[in-house]
């Protein structure tokens, strides 16, 4: 039935460097069943329409502002601000990640900050950024809640989301294959090949390198920790968000970090880690009893120091706005 499980890990808590390791729960992306789940999500927490109780507002005018802004929804799921332009990444919003299987995998906000976050907190948006295909990176849910609300703004996305997101209404849709570019106001966004979640000759799902202007820095995010080292070695980005621990099955990595982290980390001479903790989540079901996490956030910091001692690694806090001192 399932010829192969791939998962997405998912960060959380806003400290630089030396924060203690926290624990995580896993959230599936499934090859065998794509996200267009319609039905309605049994959870009160995040409908989208309901009103929050609590207030999600950037930081006061007195407070410095950085060109890069992080605030971590939970699972795979960011609001961005960069140079001034925001930049929702792969939302999960709108109910549960169940990928129609609600009977072997079912997730739900883990926060109490994020079980109240809905769609009106957001702002006004410039860009929805789509690395993968499959439920837990283009929710069909939450993207047709959204288009009613943003229906101009611009959507860039993997071409393995093309079959989601191609009739939901929007009407500004840039699909890029690795190496591929657009522009964005002053920031060029460029695809790079991520994970292969299919049978082998499938096409890879998208990292993003996300080159800025005015200021000059180089954001890097691909939320499996897999990439071809052939392809980033004459790359280098000021800011890589990955994961950084690993989820196994028996015999099968599902998300890569630890040593792979290093890897990347000295292949692209970053400044900053953000750590992605995408897995850390409600979740229940068999298939979220069956993932092995190996290794911890403080595990890499060590591996880390090792080969790049000066580089600081951020972890973001589930909807609290993290200032990237770039």
């Amino acid at each position: 039935m399932m010829n192969q499980l791939s998962v997405a890990l998912k960060p959380r808590p806003c400290t630089i460097a030396c924060a203690s390791p926290s624990s995580t729960f896993t959230s599936f992306c499934i090859p065998l069943f794509p996200s267009n789940d319609t039905r309605p999500s049994t959870s009160p927490q995040n409908t989208g329409t309901a009103e929050s109780t609590i207030s999600f507002e950037p930081p006061g005018k007195g407070e410095k502002r950085t060109p890069l802004e992080m605030t971590h929804l939970e699972g795979n799921s960011w609001l961005w601000e960069v140079a001034g332009l925001q930049i929702l990444v792969d939302p999960v919003l709108v109910g549960n990640l169940d990928f129609g299987i609600p009977f072997l995998y079912d997730a739900a906000k883990k926060s109490k900050l994020m079980k109240e976050y809905n769609l009106d907190d957001l702002p006004p948006l410039d860009c929805i950024l789509i690395t993968q295909g499959y439920d837990d990176h283009c929710h069909k849910r939450t993207l047709q809640a959204l288009v009613k609300r943003f229906s101009d703004v611009r959507v860039i996305a993997s071409p393995n989301a093309k079959s989601i997101i191609s009739d939901i209404g929007y009407t500004n849709i840039v699909y890029l294959e690795p190496s591929e570019s657009t522009m964005l106001g002053n920031i060029k966004i460029r695809a790079t090949a991520g994970p292969v979640l299919g049978p082998p000759w499938q096409r890879p799902e998208n990292g993003y390198f996300l080159e800025v202007r005015e200021p000059d820095f180089v954001l890097y995010y691909e939320p499996h920790c897999v990439f071809e080292q052939a392809k980033l070695d004459h790359e280098h980005a000021d800011v890589i968000v990955t994961p950084v621990v690993k989820q196994v099955l028996p015999g099968y990595t599902l998300v890569s970090g630890q040593d792979d982290a290093v890897q990347l980390a000295k292949i692209l001479q970053p400044k900053f880690i953000v750590v992605l903790k995408n897995g850390d989540l409600e979740s229940q079901g068999v298939l979220s009893w069956i993932v092995v996490e190996k290794g911890t956030v403080q595990s890499f910091k060590s591996l880390l120091y090792k080969s790049l001692p000066d580089v600081e690694v951020l972890e973001p806090e589930p909807g609290v706005p993290l200032q990237v001192p770039i």
